[in-house]
């Protein structure tokens, strides 16, 4: 495994670019081909190379699907708890949306606004989880840092959970609309590029959504 981190490293590989297949490096090792099947497939796993039947593999783009691995794994043997996770992404999301604000492109903030228009059409029908989390991914992608699109993205499981059960408390439609309001006062102030009204905007949003959690933490 490290023989190939270290190929990728010293070639200057960049994602989707090809390496030797587990041959090449069996010889240059002098260890089987059983041996690099494994290495290549613990790396997979890692998502730091692609493999498939019939191809070449190739250096794999982050994706934060390890990360988020290893969070679920922390929440569900109690090594780490919900708010703690809840707290960071808090941190975490203020900084992102502060960043769009500043250097979002005209096509994500419309992007931004789009979706959330969805989630006002959709806001009777069903809990919003899908859109809330492509929300949070496309607001990442707007901060101009693709290492806050991977953390990010490492959320999503826990908000596959959290979102619908948030969802059950807001019983009246009163309750269910100001989460379009707060949704979209977050669009809003990425688009004015308002960085301090982004961050009133996304604090406000998870003091509705997650407040009482972090207090009682």
């Amino acid at each position: 495994m490290d023989a190939v981190t270290a190929h990728i490293r010293d070639s200057r590989l960049r994602v989707g670019d090809t390496l030797p297949g587990e041959g090449h490096f069996a010889g240059e090792l002098g260890v089987s081909r059983a041996v690099m099947r494994e290495a290549f497939g613990a790396l997979a796993a890692l998502r730091m190379i692609d493999v498939g039947n019939g191809r070449k593999p190739r250096v794999a783009a982050i994706d934060g699907s390890v990360f988020a691995a290893s969070l679920d794994h922390g929440v569900s043997t109690a090594q780490i708890s919900v708010a703690d996770v809840w707290d960071v992404r808090r941190t975490i999301e203020l900084r992102t949306i502060a960043l769009a604000a500043e250097n979002r492109t005209d096509a994500q903030a419309a992007a931004i606004h789009a979706l959330v228009d969805r989630m006002a059409d959709e806001v009777d029908d069903h809990s919003p989880t899908d859109h809330d989390i492509a929300l949070h991914t496309l607001i990442a992608e707007a901060s101009g840092n693709p290492l806050f699109v991977a953390i990010v993205r490492s959320f999503e499981p826990l908000m596959q959970v959290a979102v619908p059960e948030a969802w059950k408390t807001r019983t009246t439609e009163e309750q269910r609309h100001s989460i379009i309001v707060n949704h979209r006062a977050l669009a809003d102030a990425i688009s004015a590029r308002d960085p301090q009204a982004a961050l009133d905007a996304m604090t406000g949003h998870f003091d509705a959504s997650v407040g009482a959690l972090l207090k009682d933490r």
